[in-house]
Protein backbone atom coordinates (compact mmCIF):
# COMPACT_ATOMS: atom_id res chain seq x y z
CA UNK A 1 0.00 0.00 0.00
CA UNK A 2 3.04 2.27 0.96
CA UNK A 3 4.22 1.88 -2.59
CA UNK A 4 0.64 2.60 -4.07
CA UNK A 5 0.66 5.89 -2.41
CA UNK A 6 4.31 6.81 -3.59
CA UNK A 7 3.38 5.98 -7.00
CA UNK A 8 0.57 8.71 -6.74
CA UNK A 9 1.05 11.33 -8.89
CA UNK A 10 -0.85 11.69 -12.74
CA UNK A 11 -3.96 10.36 -11.36
CA UNK A 12 -3.75 13.44 -8.59
CA UNK A 13 -2.67 15.58 -11.74
CA UNK A 14 -5.62 14.50 -13.04
CA UNK A 15 -7.89 15.31 -10.60
CA UNK A 16 -6.00 19.02 -10.19
CA UNK A 17 -7.28 19.63 -14.10
CA UNK A 18 -10.75 18.18 -13.67
CA UNK A 19 -11.95 20.04 -9.73
CA UNK A 20 -11.28 23.80 -11.34
CA UNK A 21 -14.75 25.48 -13.20
CA UNK A 22 -16.80 22.50 -13.93
CA UNK A 23 -16.98 22.02 -9.91
CA UNK A 24 -16.60 25.03 -8.21
CA UNK A 25 -18.30 26.94 -10.92
CA UNK A 26 -20.79 24.41 -12.70
CA UNK A 27 -21.93 21.93 -10.06
CA UNK A 28 -21.76 25.36 -7.28
CA UNK A 29 -24.60 26.82 -10.28
CA UNK A 30 -26.45 23.01 -10.21
CA UNK A 31 -27.05 23.02 -6.48
CA UNK A 32 -28.70 26.99 -6.87
CA UNK A 33 -30.55 26.70 -9.57
CA UNK A 34 -31.63 22.86 -9.27
CA UNK A 35 -31.16 21.79 -6.03
CA UNK A 36 -30.00 17.89 -6.03
CA UNK A 37 -32.24 18.01 -9.52
CA UNK A 38 -29.00 17.43 -11.49
CA UNK A 39 -27.40 14.58 -9.61
CA UNK A 40 -28.13 12.04 -12.31
CA UNK A 41 -26.64 13.94 -14.85
CA UNK A 42 -23.31 14.24 -12.93
CA UNK A 43 -23.21 10.51 -12.05
CA UNK A 44 -23.94 9.54 -15.31
CA UNK A 45 -21.65 11.30 -16.74
CA UNK A 46 -18.86 10.64 -14.74
CA UNK A 47 -19.77 6.35 -15.42
CA UNK A 48 -19.52 7.03 -19.11
CA UNK A 49 -17.12 9.53 -19.36
CA UNK A 50 -14.72 6.83 -17.06
CA UNK A 51 -13.32 4.20 -19.74
CA UNK A 52 -12.16 6.77 -22.16
CA UNK A 53 -9.80 9.09 -19.63
CA UNK A 54 -8.85 5.37 -17.73
CA UNK A 55 -7.32 4.56 -21.79
CA UNK A 56 -4.71 7.13 -21.29
CA UNK A 57 -3.14 5.77 -18.78
CA UNK A 58 -3.65 2.24 -19.45
CA UNK A 59 -2.33 2.55 -23.42
CA UNK A 60 0.77 4.50 -22.35
CA UNK A 61 1.77 1.97 -19.54
CA UNK A 62 1.43 -1.29 -21.30
CA UNK A 63 3.29 0.56 -24.58
CA UNK A 64 5.78 3.05 -22.94
CA UNK A 65 4.16 5.88 -25.71
CA UNK A 66 1.73 8.52 -25.10
CA UNK A 67 -1.45 8.96 -26.43
CA UNK A 68 -0.25 11.12 -29.39
CA UNK A 69 1.68 8.37 -31.02
CA UNK A 70 -0.86 6.23 -30.67
CA UNK A 71 -3.27 8.82 -32.49
CA UNK A 72 -0.50 9.38 -35.44
CA UNK A 73 -0.60 5.48 -35.78
CA UNK A 74 -4.44 5.28 -36.18
CA UNK A 75 -4.08 8.11 -39.34
CA UNK A 76 -2.05 11.29 -39.19
CA UNK A 77 -5.20 12.90 -39.89
CA UNK A 78 -6.66 11.64 -36.62
CA UNK A 79 -3.26 13.89 -35.09
CA UNK A 80 -4.10 16.58 -36.81
CA UNK A 81 -7.84 16.81 -36.22
CA UNK A 82 -6.72 16.70 -32.33
CA UNK A 83 -4.16 19.89 -33.30
CA UNK A 84 -6.78 21.42 -34.71
CA UNK A 85 -9.36 20.99 -31.93
CA UNK A 86 -6.44 21.73 -28.98
CA UNK A 87 -5.51 24.48 -30.60
CA UNK A 88 -9.13 26.15 -31.08
CA UNK A 89 -9.99 25.36 -27.39
CA UNK A 90 -6.60 25.59 -25.69
CA UNK A 91 -6.70 29.64 -25.16
CA UNK A 92 -10.41 29.95 -24.45
CA UNK A 93 -9.76 27.27 -21.75
CA UNK A 94 -7.06 28.89 -19.94
CA UNK A 95 -8.85 32.51 -19.76
CA UNK A 96 -11.95 30.79 -18.38
CA UNK A 97 -9.70 28.93 -15.17
CA UNK A 98 -7.41 31.85 -15.16
CA UNK A 99 -10.48 34.37 -14.68
CA UNK A 100 -12.16 32.64 -11.68
CA UNK A 101 -8.78 32.28 -9.73
CA UNK A 102 -7.92 36.34 -10.21
CA UNK A 103 -11.30 36.77 -9.28
CA UNK A 104 -11.03 34.44 -6.07
CA UNK A 105 -7.37 36.00 -5.53
CA UNK A 106 -8.90 39.92 -5.85
CA UNK A 107 -11.76 38.87 -3.48
CA UNK A 108 -9.88 36.78 -0.36
CA UNK A 109 -6.28 38.98 -0.89
CA UNK A 110 -7.91 42.23 -1.41
CA UNK A 111 -8.34 44.42 -4.59
CA UNK A 112 -5.32 47.00 -3.89
CA UNK A 113 -4.26 45.02 -7.28
CA UNK A 114 -6.55 44.95 -9.82
CA UNK A 115 -8.10 41.51 -11.43
CA UNK A 116 -6.59 42.45 -14.37
CA UNK A 117 -3.05 42.52 -11.86
CA UNK A 118 -3.82 39.03 -9.94
CA UNK A 119 -4.39 37.29 -13.74
CA UNK A 120 -1.14 38.28 -14.78
CA UNK A 121 0.64 37.52 -11.46
CA UNK A 122 -0.93 34.00 -11.31
CA UNK A 123 0.03 33.13 -14.42
CA UNK A 124 3.91 34.26 -13.93
CA UNK A 125 3.34 32.13 -10.65
CA UNK A 126 2.83 29.34 -12.49
CA UNK A 127 4.67 29.47 -15.33
CA UNK A 128 7.88 30.10 -12.88
CA UNK A 129 6.90 27.05 -11.00
CA UNK A 130 6.86 25.02 -14.11
CA UNK A 131 9.69 26.14 -15.96
CA UNK A 132 11.93 26.00 -13.00
CA UNK A 133 10.03 22.73 -10.89
CA UNK A 134 9.21 20.52 -14.06
CA UNK A 135 7.21 17.74 -13.54
CA UNK A 136 8.46 16.85 -10.09
CA UNK A 137 7.56 19.68 -7.94
CA UNK A 138 3.86 19.81 -10.09
CA UNK A 139 3.73 16.51 -8.72
CA UNK A 140 4.81 16.99 -5.18
CA UNK A 141 2.56 20.33 -5.00
CA UNK A 142 -0.31 19.03 -6.56
CA UNK A 143 -0.75 15.98 -3.27
CA UNK A 144 -0.58 19.27 -0.86
CA UNK A 145 -3.40 21.01 -3.19
CA UNK A 146 -5.76 17.75 -3.07
CA UNK A 147 -5.42 17.21 0.45
CA UNK A 148 -6.15 20.64 1.40
CA UNK A 149 -8.80 21.13 -1.15
CA UNK A 150 -10.63 17.79 0.17
CA UNK A 151 -10.39 18.89 3.75
CA UNK A 152 -11.62 22.28 3.70
CA UNK A 153 -14.59 21.04 1.45
CA UNK A 154 -15.35 18.37 3.59
CA UNK A 155 -15.77 20.47 6.54
CA UNK A 156 -17.46 23.37 4.29
CA UNK A 157 -19.99 20.91 3.54
CA UNK A 158 -20.35 18.98 6.85
CA UNK A 159 -20.84 22.55 8.76
CA UNK A 160 -23.52 23.76 5.90
CA UNK A 161 -25.43 20.35 7.42
CA UNK A 162 -24.90 20.95 10.49
CA UNK A 163 -26.55 24.10 9.93
CA UNK A 164 -29.16 23.54 7.27
CA UNK A 165 -32.96 23.11 8.79
CA UNK A 166 -34.73 21.96 5.36
CA UNK A 167 -34.60 18.06 3.95
CA UNK A 168 -32.67 17.65 1.26
CA UNK A 169 -34.93 16.86 -1.49
CA UNK A 170 -33.24 14.18 -4.11
CA UNK A 171 -36.08 14.49 -6.92
CA UNK A 172 -34.30 14.25 -10.48
CA UNK A 173 -35.38 16.81 -12.91
CA UNK A 174 -34.59 17.53 -16.81
CA UNK A 175 -34.18 20.65 -17.71
CA UNK A 176 -37.02 21.71 -20.34
CA UNK A 177 -36.21 25.12 -22.26
CA UNK A 178 -33.13 26.05 -24.15
CA UNK A 179 -30.93 27.90 -21.34
CA UNK A 180 -31.51 25.26 -18.92
CA UNK A 181 -30.62 22.58 -21.88
CA UNK A 182 -27.32 24.49 -22.36
CA UNK A 183 -26.51 24.57 -18.56
CA UNK A 184 -27.31 21.43 -18.54
CA UNK A 185 -24.94 20.52 -21.88
CA UNK A 186 -22.45 22.36 -20.71
CA UNK A 187 -22.58 21.27 -16.74
CA UNK A 188 -21.79 18.00 -18.18
CA UNK A 189 -19.34 19.25 -20.90
CA UNK A 190 -16.69 20.10 -18.25
CA UNK A 191 -17.49 17.25 -15.62
CA UNK A 192 -15.24 15.81 -14.55
CA UNK A 193 -13.53 17.11 -17.15
CA UNK A 194 -13.04 17.99 -20.90
CA UNK A 195 -12.38 14.20 -22.86
CA UNK A 196 -9.28 15.23 -24.23
CA UNK A 197 -7.25 15.42 -20.91
CA UNK A 198 -6.91 11.71 -21.20
CA UNK A 199 -4.20 13.00 -23.61
CA UNK A 200 -2.39 15.13 -20.74
CA UNK A 201 -2.44 12.26 -18.42
CA UNK A 202 -0.34 10.05 -20.79
CA UNK A 203 1.74 12.72 -21.55
CA UNK A 204 2.28 12.88 -16.94
CA UNK A 205 2.83 9.03 -17.23
CA UNK A 206 5.77 9.35 -19.25
CA UNK A 207 7.06 12.19 -16.95
CA UNK A 208 6.10 9.70 -14.42
CA UNK A 209 7.82 6.95 -15.70
CA UNK A 210 11.15 8.89 -16.04
CA UNK A 211 11.38 9.08 -12.26
CA UNK A 212 9.30 5.91 -10.79
CA UNK A 213 10.63 3.12 -12.66
CA UNK A 214 8.04 0.85 -10.63
CA UNK A 215 5.21 2.82 -11.84
CA UNK A 216 3.62 -0.03 -13.89
CA UNK A 217 0.03 -0.11 -15.44
CA UNK A 218 -1.78 -2.07 -12.50
CA UNK A 219 -0.07 0.93 -9.92
CA UNK A 220 -1.03 4.07 -12.91
CA UNK A 221 -4.73 2.12 -13.02
CA UNK A 222 -4.91 2.41 -9.27
CA UNK A 223 -3.59 6.23 -9.20
CA UNK A 224 -6.20 6.83 -12.05
CA UNK A 225 -8.78 5.27 -10.13
CA UNK A 226 -8.14 7.15 -7.06
CA UNK A 227 -8.25 11.07 -9.01
CA UNK A 228 -10.99 9.98 -10.74
CA UNK A 229 -13.33 9.20 -7.37
CA UNK A 230 -11.61 12.22 -5.83
CA UNK A 231 -13.17 14.25 -8.73
CA UNK A 232 -16.88 12.68 -8.12
CA UNK A 233 -17.10 12.63 -4.21
CA UNK A 234 -16.01 16.60 -5.04
CA UNK A 235 -18.69 17.27 -7.81
CA UNK A 236 -21.19 16.06 -5.36
CA UNK A 237 -20.33 17.76 -2.55
CA UNK A 238 -19.84 21.19 -4.63
CA UNK A 239 -23.85 19.96 -5.73
CA UNK A 240 -24.59 19.77 -1.96
CA UNK A 241 -23.32 23.05 -0.80
CA UNK A 242 -24.18 24.80 -3.58
CA UNK A 243 -27.94 23.33 -2.87
CA UNK A 244 -27.69 23.92 1.30
CA UNK A 245 -26.32 27.18 0.75
CA UNK A 246 -28.01 28.77 -2.65
CA UNK A 247 -31.26 27.14 -4.04
CA UNK A 248 -33.81 29.16 -3.60
CA UNK A 249 -32.24 32.29 -2.62
CA UNK A 250 -33.29 34.40 -5.10
CA UNK A 251 -29.30 35.06 -6.16
CA UNK A 252 -28.18 35.22 -9.33
CA UNK A 253 -24.44 35.43 -10.20
CA UNK A 254 -22.70 37.62 -12.20
CA UNK A 255 -20.88 37.21 -15.52
CA UNK A 256 -17.97 39.48 -14.00
CA UNK A 257 -14.91 37.29 -12.36
CA UNK A 258 -14.73 39.17 -9.51
CA UNK A 259 -18.24 39.74 -8.68
CA UNK A 260 -18.84 36.11 -8.83
CA UNK A 261 -16.28 35.45 -7.01
CA UNK A 262 -17.22 37.93 -4.35
CA UNK A 263 -20.51 36.30 -4.55
CA UNK A 264 -19.84 32.75 -3.59
CA UNK A 265 -17.89 33.85 -0.92
CA UNK A 266 -20.16 36.23 0.75
CA UNK A 267 -23.36 33.60 0.06
CA UNK A 268 -21.56 30.72 1.93
CA UNK A 269 -20.38 33.28 4.88
CA UNK A 270 -23.72 35.26 5.21
CA UNK A 271 -25.18 31.30 6.07
CA UNK A 272 -22.35 29.43 7.35
CA UNK A 273 -21.12 32.32 9.80
CA UNK A 274 -17.94 35.01 9.33
CA UNK A 275 -15.63 32.28 10.83
CA UNK A 276 -16.24 29.86 7.39
CA UNK A 277 -14.63 32.55 5.30
CA UNK A 278 -11.18 31.66 5.08
CA UNK A 279 -12.34 27.69 4.87
CA UNK A 280 -14.28 28.64 1.80
CA UNK A 281 -11.98 30.43 0.63
CA UNK A 282 -8.76 27.99 0.65
CA UNK A 283 -11.04 25.58 -0.79
CA UNK A 284 -12.26 27.59 -3.52
CA UNK A 285 -8.92 29.26 -4.22
CA UNK A 286 -7.02 25.50 -4.00
CA UNK A 287 -9.55 24.47 -6.85
CA UNK A 288 -8.85 26.90 -8.93
CA UNK A 289 -5.25 27.67 -8.55
CA UNK A 290 -4.81 23.17 -9.16
CA UNK A 291 -6.45 23.56 -12.31
CA UNK A 292 -5.24 26.92 -14.18
CA UNK A 293 -1.22 25.48 -13.34
CA UNK A 294 -2.35 21.94 -14.26
CA UNK A 295 -4.20 23.02 -17.55
CA UNK A 296 -1.12 25.82 -17.79
CA UNK A 297 1.28 22.88 -18.24
CA UNK A 298 -0.44 20.30 -20.56
CA UNK A 299 -1.51 22.13 -23.02
CA UNK A 300 2.02 23.52 -23.80
CA UNK A 301 3.12 19.77 -23.43
CA UNK A 302 0.31 18.37 -25.58
CA UNK A 303 1.27 20.39 -28.32
CA UNK A 304 4.89 20.73 -28.57
CA UNK A 305 4.48 16.84 -29.17
CA UNK A 306 1.50 16.39 -31.27
CA UNK A 307 4.20 19.42 -33.10
CA UNK A 308 6.85 17.22 -33.21
CA UNK A 309 4.55 14.08 -34.38
CA UNK A 310 3.51 15.99 -37.20
CA UNK A 311 6.56 18.26 -38.47
CA UNK A 312 9.42 16.56 -37.69
CA UNK A 313 11.74 20.19 -38.16
CA UNK A 314 9.41 21.91 -35.70
CA UNK A 315 11.97 21.58 -32.81
CA UNK A 316 11.36 25.63 -32.09
CA UNK A 317 7.91 25.36 -31.47
CA UNK A 318 8.83 23.12 -28.16
CA UNK A 319 7.11 23.17 -24.14
CA UNK A 320 8.76 26.46 -23.54
CA UNK A 321 7.31 27.80 -26.41
CA UNK A 322 3.60 26.75 -26.13
CA UNK A 323 4.01 27.62 -22.52
CA UNK A 324 5.11 31.28 -23.34
CA UNK A 325 2.28 31.59 -26.16
CA UNK A 326 -0.05 30.46 -24.10
CA UNK A 327 0.28 32.77 -21.50
CA UNK A 328 0.45 35.48 -23.73
CA UNK A 329 -2.40 34.62 -25.41
CA UNK A 330 -4.41 34.35 -22.00
CA UNK A 331 -3.32 37.83 -20.61
CA UNK A 332 -4.29 39.36 -24.50
CA UNK A 333 -7.60 37.60 -24.72
CA UNK A 334 -8.21 38.02 -21.08
CA UNK A 335 -7.49 41.98 -21.24
CA UNK A 336 -10.25 42.30 -24.18
CA UNK A 337 -13.05 39.73 -22.42
CA UNK A 338 -12.55 40.05 -18.71
CA UNK A 339 -16.25 40.83 -18.20
CA UNK A 340 -17.77 37.57 -20.19
CA UNK A 341 -16.31 35.28 -17.69
CA UNK A 342 -19.99 33.61 -18.25
CA UNK A 343 -19.95 33.99 -21.85
CA UNK A 344 -16.09 32.30 -22.39
CA UNK A 345 -17.02 29.26 -19.48
CA UNK A 346 -19.74 28.56 -21.37
CA UNK A 347 -18.54 28.54 -24.92
CA UNK A 348 -15.28 26.31 -23.25
CA UNK A 349 -17.38 23.76 -21.66
CA UNK A 350 -20.13 23.69 -24.38
CA UNK A 351 -16.91 23.14 -27.13
CA UNK A 352 -15.61 20.39 -24.99
CA UNK A 353 -18.95 18.76 -24.93
CA UNK A 354 -19.09 18.23 -28.69
CA UNK A 355 -15.86 17.14 -29.64
CA UNK A 356 -17.00 14.70 -26.53
CA UNK A 357 -17.51 11.76 -29.10
CA UNK A 358 -14.30 12.24 -31.31
CA UNK A 359 -11.75 11.46 -28.24
CA UNK A 360 -14.29 8.61 -26.91
CA UNK A 361 -13.96 7.20 -30.31
CA UNK A 362 -10.37 7.39 -31.06
CA UNK A 363 -9.72 6.15 -27.44
CA UNK A 364 -11.41 3.56 -27.33
CA UNK A 365 -10.37 2.57 -31.14
CA UNK A 366 -6.55 2.65 -30.12
CA UNK A 367 -7.18 0.76 -26.78
CA UNK A 368 -8.96 -2.28 -28.75
CA UNK A 369 -6.19 -2.13 -31.63
CA UNK A 370 -3.10 -4.03 -32.67
CA UNK A 371 -1.24 -1.17 -31.33
CA UNK A 372 -2.52 -2.39 -27.35
CA UNK A 373 -0.80 -5.55 -25.89
CA UNK A 374 -3.61 -8.05 -25.92
CA UNK A 375 -2.96 -8.40 -22.09
CA UNK A 376 -4.06 -5.06 -21.37
CA UNK A 377 -7.42 -4.38 -24.41
CA UNK A 378 -10.30 -3.35 -22.22
CA UNK A 379 -12.33 -6.23 -20.57
CA UNK A 380 -16.08 -7.46 -21.64
CA UNK A 381 -17.39 -4.85 -19.47
CA UNK A 382 -15.36 -1.93 -20.40
CA UNK A 383 -15.97 -2.74 -23.97
CA UNK A 384 -20.03 -2.57 -23.18
CA UNK A 385 -19.52 0.86 -21.20
CA UNK A 386 -17.28 2.03 -23.74
CA UNK A 387 -20.20 1.61 -26.41
CA UNK A 388 -23.16 2.98 -24.24
CA UNK A 389 -20.55 6.30 -23.20
CA UNK A 390 -20.34 6.70 -27.34
CA UNK A 391 -23.55 6.46 -27.88
CA UNK A 392 -24.82 8.64 -24.69
CA UNK A 393 -22.35 11.29 -26.21
CA UNK A 394 -23.65 11.63 -29.36
CA UNK A 395 -26.88 11.69 -28.49
CA UNK A 396 -27.00 14.43 -25.97
CA UNK A 397 -24.32 16.44 -28.25
CA UNK A 398 -27.11 16.08 -31.39
CA UNK A 399 -30.04 16.96 -28.83
CA UNK A 400 -28.47 20.23 -27.80
CA UNK A 401 -27.84 20.95 -31.52
CA UNK A 402 -31.29 20.22 -32.68
CA UNK A 403 -32.60 22.81 -29.45
CA UNK A 404 -30.24 25.49 -30.44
Amino acid sequence: MINKLKNLGPGLLFAGAAVGVSHLVQSTRAGADFGMGLLWALLLINLFKYPFFQFGPRYTTATGESLLEGYKKLGKSVLAIYYILSLATMFTIQTAVTIVTAGLATTLFGDFISIKGWTIIILFICLSLLIFGKYKLLDQLMKVIIITLTVSTIIAISVALFNTETALVFKQVLPQNSIEIAFLIAFMGWMPAPLDIAVWQSLWVIEKNKNTKSYNTKSALFDFNVGYLSTIILGIGFVLLGTLVMFKSGETFSNSADTFASQLINMYTSNLGDWAYIIIGVAAFTTMFSTTLTTLDASPRAMAKTTQLLFKRASRLNYSFWIALLTLGTICIFLFLASEMGFLIKVATILSFITAPFYAIINYKLISSKHTPKAWQPSKFLHILSFTGIAFLIGFSLWYLTTL
